[in-house]
């Protein structure tokens, strides 16, 4: 197969119809053999039974269905477990996004050898509350990731070799890492397209200004998780021997003084300074750091699985 699309969706029953029409338009002329995967994450609108319509009208859709509302990452990743084709194209179910970019995106894949692309739309069609927290977030995230060369990170719009989604793990908010998520699995040939940005017909936006506070939260813990997932020790460990023994060193400097002014009845109690104090704390800290890391370490050996969602219907895939 040439090419799956996952869509994820939420409450997008109108634009529906017209995506997969303007889908089929693209696919069909360019003699693409390909599937697209609608993924439902719990809508309350008539969504779902307009993807089973689609179904009976279009061979090439399918469908996932979850039971409630997870959230655009899950969607993605369940929608990634069951693509068939050699490009995995994503895009948002709301038209903002246009399928005439699919050739392009697929292009630079196979020909070019890129792992990823991600669409960098230039021009939006949104309000100033939302492009310049856009702006920041993309800027401290290209700081913190050193992919430098993508100026739109959290584009719905994005292509990728299909052995990329087989082998990344998308869950909580992580879907505006992916890149970042890819390079850190090693791959590491990541491109960007200018795409066009189309302006919402149908609906309104799901997404509120507390996404850029959790998506910075999200990058924090990404980027802990890459470095010290796998050993945490290392990182509580590091950090609670160093505090331990520099309360360690205040102790001896403060039992030092103590002898060195044995029997002299002005001299200060060590309880009445300030050292005293910082010594306790910074071996308390010190030692609670080191269980942390030695807990983390116990917790990673037997960490359930995180990707587990209730799906309730499914159109043409048995996974």
């Amino acid at each position: 197969m040439d090419i799956s699309i996952v869509i994820p969706l939420y409450n997008e029953e109108e634009s529906l119809p017209e995506l997969a029409e303007w889908i089929n338009t693209v696919m069909v002329k360019n003699n693409y053999s390909f599937e697209a995967i609608f993924v439902d994450d719990g809508s309350s609108d008539g969504s779902w039974n307009k993807v089973s319509e689609l179904a009976t009208k279009y061979d090439w859709v399918k469908g996932i269905r979850f039971r409630r509302n997870y959230g655009k990452s899950a969607a993605l990743n369940e929608g990634f477990k069951v693509t068939q084709g050699d490009v995995v194209i994503t895009m948002d179910s709301d038209l903002q996004d246009s399928p005439e970019e699919i050739p392009e995106l697929r292009r630079l894949i196979i020909e070019d050898g890129y792992d990823l692309i991600s669409g960098y739309k230039q021009k939006r069609f949104d309000p100033l509350t939302k492009t310049i927290p856009t702006k920041l977030f993309n800027w401290t995230t290209r700081k913190m990731s050193g992919i430098n060369n993508l100026h739109d990170f959290n584009c719905g719009l994005k292509s990728y070799r299909g052995d990329v989604v087989k082998n990344i793990e998308v869950y909580g908010e992580m879907h505006r890492y992916i890149p970042v998520i890819a390079k850190w699995a090693g791959f590491k040939k990541i491109g960007e397209l200018v795409v066009h940005h189309q302006a919402r017909k149908y609906g309104k936006t799901k997404f509120g200004f507390e996404r850029f506070i959790n998506g910075f939260l999200d990058l924090l813990t990404l980027t802990f998780v890459n470095r010290f997932g796998k050993r945490p020790m290392h990182f509580f460990g590091s950090v609670g021997t160093l505090s331990f023994f520099v309360g360690i060193l205040f102790t001896i400097i403060l039992f030092i003084e103590k002898v060195n002014n044995y029997g002299n009845h002005h001299a200060r109690d060590i309880v009445n300074k300030p050292m005293f104090y910082l010594a306790l704390v910074a071996i308390i800290i010190g030692v609670q750091l080191f269980l942390a890391g030695f807990i983390g370490e116990l917790v990673g050996r037997s960490a359930t699985e995180r990707n587990v969602y209730s799906i309730k219907e499914r159109i043409r895939n048995n996974e």
